[in-house]
């Protein structure tokens, strides 16, 4: 019960990794703000995290005896994420820990000369600049009380380049940026900020995964055959579980990480040791 007393608000925890974070957070006694879209964007060519698969995952918490309130939130808009810190504010008085989970893998499945305008905007609008709104409008609790934790979730596409992603690329490397930038404004309040790169996750069905299918079909991977296709590049020859990135997550929003700030912390079964 590692975090106990303390509220976690995350991102993205429609499902996916946030589902996953969602529900091992709720086992170690965090009270939750579950914050998600709620509907599909124009542009995106897959559904987006919906209002009843985030209400599974609010339930899936409270079955563990946390105390959970969504709310739905488009990290586009300053006014949505501050309405969604209200929301916690509200409730629990205040935020220990922001995952930022939000986040999109297409638009994608491009050279750098054919993304459009709109493409490129809207990756970065919501996988960076989300990161950043959240932020802003969450950092001041901690910097009030005296210490926090943000966790960036990006990815091995933040350490390295993939051939059709440089939307994606780009977002993920400037989170990794950013969060090394505010761990350096906000240690000396004890305020700290760290990025967690993922590898290539399994679209596990019980949190309703879909991440790494959609990657494969970017690429013109056929769905059925992408998680051997993906093994394939992996040095310990699987491929990453939701729950080993919540378990970082875990540690990284945790006192046991506490002299820890700025770093990137990856887990990608050696992908990136090449």
């Amino acid at each position: 019960m590692q975090m106990k007393g303390k509220t976690v608000l995350i991102t993205g925890a429609a499902r996916g990794l946030g589902r996953a974070c969602a529900t091992r957070f709720a086992q170690e006694g965090a009270d939750l703000v579950l914050v998600d879209i709620g509907r599909n964007l124009e542009g995106v060519p897959y559904p987006l995290g919906s209002d009843s698969q985030l209400a599974h995952t609010a339930d899936l918490c409270r079955g563990h005896g946390a105390a959970v309130i969504t709310a739905a939130a488009d990290v586009r808009s300053a006014a949505d994420c501050r309405a969604a810190v209200d929301r916690a504010v509200d409730r629990f008085g205040t935020v220990h820990a922001l995952v930022n989970g939000a986040g999109i893998a297409a638009p994608s499945g491009k050279a750098v000369h054919e993304i459009t305008e709109d493409e490129w905007s809207l990756m970065v609008d919501t996988d960076l600049t989300g990161a950043w709104r959240m932020m802003k409008a969450v950092v001041p609790l901690m910097l009030a009380q005296g210490g926090g934790s943000v966790v960036n979730i990006a990815s091995t596409a933040g350490l390295v380049g993939y051939r059709h992603f440089a939307g994606y690329v780009a977002a993920k490397h400037g989170l990794i940026g950013l969060t090394k930038a505010a761990a350096l404004d906000y240690a000396p309040q004890r305020v700290r900020v760290n990025a967690l790169c993922p590898g290539s996750v399994r679209d596990d069905a019980l949190v309703e995964g879909r991440m790494l299918a959609e990657i494969a079909r970017s690429l013109d991977v056929a769905v059925a055959e992408h998680e051997e296709i993906f093994v394939q590049a992996q040095p310990m020859n699987r491929l990453i579980e939701p729950d080993d990135i919540a378990g970082a997550a875990l540690w990284l929003a945790g006192d046991d990480s506490r002299q820890v700030t700025g770093t990137t912390l990856t887990v990608d079964g050696g992908f990136t040791a090449r």
